[in-house]
């Protein structure tokens, strides 16, 4: 714990006495909280906080361990008037909501660089470029499940919070320079507030190499043994792929027809991780359940997403040169806007607008259109008009598009 820029000692807070007397401690500095939160991802298999460290003008860094404290909703109301301060927020909002911490107000320091145009927008990156102040990132990828946490990690996750308020001081200025700042609050708001994503009713579908699986079998005994490894990973708090990777279950599933027996499983060359042979009996039983299932998955879940781009020439020749001669427009403005065009408008959203002709085609229809699939305003301001203009006669622009690049290459 640090107090007034001076090192009291660097510990973590884990009792709620404890917690309590940081609240007021924090309550009577000034100014906006810098906030960070550390997971163990790719450790375990939450995605909890195990570190959470707080940071205020004339109170001090304050580093809390929840799993031990619990509910941390006092954090919440000192932030009513003021900015939380997060770099990439979110990453960080769902494991502050699990402990009761609600931000109501956020400056994104991340995004704020991307807006910005900055080319590196990692923290230690931003904090050099605009403050001159290195900061070691070597305990960044460390397992913060760790109990008790070593003095040289706590020391680099006070540093992520100290600097943040100057820097969004200085972020700030930058944005107010280049007319960005309605746009950085806009999507500082559109990040707070943004809902979590719906589970996947097949979330086994996300295995890594099952397009390679050609049958709907291999798809049973692949659906079984990651179902078992998610079970296991559950009741252990451990990382999925620390038991076996998803390289494995492929690979598994690929030969499930040749496998006859535990042994040849345990054989299988690339069958490999820390748990293949030790819960080699659990991967057995599930191979064995998915070869019997009478439960077979199809190869292909019915979809309403839009087809990839690659594939619009030939099932959506209209639509392909809208896309295309829109998306060059658009990344033209971004160019003179200085910043990312994914920020300016995410690709998702110009491809829905894209897919179906509007009629009539006119800034208001693109803009009810981008409104529809979720553009901010400021970003529809931008970018409407620029749209229109692409989508009229896309066709034969396509052709001129098409020729110049050509030239160019």
């Amino acid at each position: 714990m640090r107090r007034n820029g001076s090192v009291v000692s660097v510990r973590v807070i884990d009792s709620n006495e404890e917690f309590l007397e940081a609240v007021a401690t924090l309550n009577s500095g000034h100014g906006p909280l810098a906030i960070d939160a550390e997971r163990a991802s790719g450790f375990t298999y939450s995605a909890r906080a195990y570190l959470i460290q707080v940071y205020r003008r004339g109170a001090g860094t304050f580093l809390f361990d929840p799993p031990a404290i619990g509910n941390m909703s006092a954090l919440t109301p000192l932030g009513e008037n003021d900015d939380w301060i997060l770099h990439a927020a979110s990453q960080d909002l769902a494991c502050l909501r699990e402990v009761g911490i609600e931000p109501q107000r956020i400056f994104d320091t991340e995004l704020a660089a991307r807006l910005l145009g900055l080319e590196r927008v990692g923290l230690g990156a931003v904090v050099e470029s605009q403050l001159g102040i290195h900061l070691a990132k070597e305990h960044s990828a460390v397992n913060w499940s760790t109990r008790p946490l070593p003095e040289p990690w706590l020391v680099y996750a006070a540093a992520d919070v100290e600097h943040l308020p100057d820097l969004r001081d200085t972020l700030t200025e930058l944005l107010t320079e280049s007319a960005k700042l309605d746009f950085a609050r806009a999507e500082f708001e559109a990040t707070r507030t943004r809902p979590e994503k719906v589970a996947s009713p097949h979330p086994w579908r996300r295995l890594s190499g099952l397009h390679t699986l050609r049958n709907p079998r291999q798809l049973a005994v692949a659906r079984a043994l990651w179902v078992e490894r998610d079970r296991i990973a559950a009741e252990r708090d451990v990382a999925p792929g620390r038991l076996i990777p998803d390289s494995s279950i492929i690979a598994a599933a690929a030969a499930q027809a040749d496998l006859s027996s535990q042994r040849d499983l345990a054989n299988l060359r690339t069958f490999s991780g820390r748990e293949s042979r030790g819960l080699i009996t659990n991967w057995w039983n599930a191979l064995s359940a998915g070869k019997a299932t009478e439960d077979i998955p199809p190869l292909r879940i019915p979809s309403d997403e839009l087809p990839a781009p690659r594939l619009w020439r030939d099932k959506n020749p209209e639509a392909y040169a809208r896309l295309t001669v829109a998306r060059h427009a658009i990344s033209t403005h971004a160019e003179a806007l200085n910043m990312p065009v994914e920020n300016l408008l995410t690709p998702a959203t110009l491809r829905s607008v894209a897919w179906t002709e509007l009629e009539p085609l006119s800034v208001d229809t693109v803009s009810a259109s981008l409104l529809r699939y979720g553009a901010r305003p400021w970003q529809i301001r931008e970018t409407a008009a620029v749209i229109a203009e692409a989508f009229e006669g896309s066709s034969e622009k396509l052709e001129t598009l098409a020729t110049s690049t050509s030239t160019d290459d």
